[in-house]
């Protein structure tokens, strides 16, 4: 895919004219990344932002003991260290990549050149960065508030809105790092995955899951459909 056309649906961009989009794509460059590369470290001085053109990548942090909690997965035509950018500070965690991974890395420099000449760039950055920080705030309220069980059900109803309602989810990384992701251990997240299997919950199939009992899910999480839709992108 070419890049202008991740652009058009990255929707930090959606709506720009082609002539933005001819200059966004003229500032920044392709950087392509391993699997397993760091992409950068937290604490690291934000000089620019990415946006994903194909493969996954991870932000999380380390605890002191090591241990690893995974923040958020990004996939095709999503950003990912924007909010660090655009503060003028330093990265708060650390990005590596799941795969191989191609970005398009846009310098803070170029891209405050536009935003000056682009107020409606402004106005969509706005719009992600207070959707972004509701869904960073569910994600402290359920790590905070609620049980394993009601993280595992929150996440996949999000993960079934972003899919377009769809009952199955297909899991974009493994059971351990979805573990990490909900704050847990992988033992844990088995053997609730197994009881809402026996309960008739849901079916889960190698890297898919589908949703069998989407109103006992709803219980479980203690989401409304519209707190759901507030944590699409």
């Amino acid at each position: 895919m070419k890049v202008k056309e991740v652009l058009t649906q990255c929707f930090l961009f959606k709506g720009l004219p082609e002539k933005h989009l001819a200059q966004l794509e003229a500032i920044g460059q392709l950087r392509t990344f391993s699997k397993k590369e760091t992409i950068f470290f937290q604490g690291e001085v934000a000089e620019g932002f990415y946006v994903v053109l194909s493969g996954r990548i991870k932000v999380y942090r380390l605890s002191g003991e090591g241990r690893e909690q995974i923040l958020h997965i990004f996939g095709p035509g999503e950003p990912f260290g924007e909010a660090a950018v655009f503060a003028g500070a330093l990265f708060p965690a650390n990005a590596s990549a799941m795969e191989e991974t191609k970005t398009f890395y846009i310098p803070r420099s170029g891209f405050e050149r536009l935003l000056e000449e682009n107020p409606s760039l402004s106005l969509n950055l706005l719009a992600i960065l207070s959707r972004r920080l509701m869904l960073f705030a569910r994600m402290i309220g359920d790590l905070s508030l609620k049980e394993v069980p009601g993280r595992l059900a929150t996440y996949l109803l999000i993960a079934s809105a972003q899919g377009g309602g769809r009952d199955t989810v297909t899991l974009e990384m493994t059971k351990t790092q979805l573990a990490s992701l909900l704050g847990t251990i992988p033992e844990t997240l088995s053997r609730i995955l197994s009881k809402m299997q026996r309960s008739g919950i849901i079916v889960v199939k190698g890297g898919q899951i589908e949703i069998k009992n989407r109103k006992e899910l709803e219980a479980i999480s203690g989401l409304s459909p519209d707190e759901i839709g507030l944590n699409m992108p």
